[in-house]
This record gives structure tokens, C-alpha cells and sequence, in this order.
């Protein structure tokens, strides 16, 4: 059964293959996420293959399979998650220190879709930059 942590890992996975590809980088970031923040406490890591799964399939069962995604997004999160969210995908996007076109406009359809105001949406983008800002 789906719950707040397939939204997660799918929102970061969505947005690691924005640009068509994922980066080692962003695999990477993704598991450091999983193993360090508290929202993924409990997370039994075996489901995270499972989760995988059932992204893909969404995605390969359906022409507007994006769309579909979007909305699983929204509709599995609880709304005090919605920001964390977010938060995540910036992070992802981030971690190869080049947020491509692809992926800011995935960005700005997320925020949208998960109901992240413009306010918030821009701190958080900005954290994410200073977080990975590199010398």
C-alpha cells in the first residue's frame, strides 16, 4: 500500500530524471536523504525497490503518466509533509550542483501541484542552493 513515504521517494525520483537521465550524484543524494532525515524514520529500505517499482509502472501504464504521478504526490501526502516534499526535490535537483530547465519546470509543476506557496517554494529553493553551492 502507498503512503507519504512512496510520495517522497517518487518526488525525488521524478525529479532526478527530469533531464532524461539520473545522475550518480542524484542516486546518491537520494540515499543520504533516506538514511538521514527523521521523516524517513522507520523506512524499511527493501520497500524502497517496491516503490520503485510502482513509479515505473505508473509511468510506463500511462500517457499522462507525469500527471498521474503529480497527483499520487499530492493526494499521498499529508499536508504538513507538502513542504518536506519540496524541500527534498530541491535537493535532488541540486545535488549536481545544475538545476537544468527540465527540472525547474518539473519543480514549479510540483510546487504547484502539492499546494507550496511561492513564499516558501523560495526559501526553500534558496536553501537548497546554499546548501550546495560549491567553492
Amino acid at each position: 500500500m502507498a503512503d507519504y513515504h512512496d510520495a517522497l521517494i517518487y518526488t525525488m525520483r521524478l525529479v532526478a530524471a527530469a533531464d532524461g537521465e539520473v545522475a550518480e550524484v542524484e542516486i546518491n543524494r537520494m540515499a543520504q536523504l533516506l538514511e538521514r532525515l527523521p521523516v524517513f524514520e522507520g523506512y524499511r529500505l527493501e520497500d524502497l525497490h517496491h516503490a520503485a517499482n510502482q513509479y515505473a509502472a505508473i509511468l510506463a501504464a500511462d500517457e499522462d503518466g507525469l500527471d498521474t504521478i503529480l497527483t499520487l504526490i499530492g493526494e499521498m501526502l499529508p499536508s504538513h509533509l507538502r513542504e518536506t516534499a519540496y524541500a527534498l526535490a530541491c535537493d535532488v535537483a541540486a545535488a549536481d550542483s545544475v538545476v537544468s530547465v527540465e527540472e525547474s519546470e518539473l519543480l514549479m509543476a510540483l510546487r504547484q501541484g502539492i499546494g507550496v506557496d511561492r513564499l516558501a517554494a523560495a526559501a526553500i529553493e534558496r536553501g537548497a542552493r546554499a546548501r550546495y553551492m560549491r567553492a
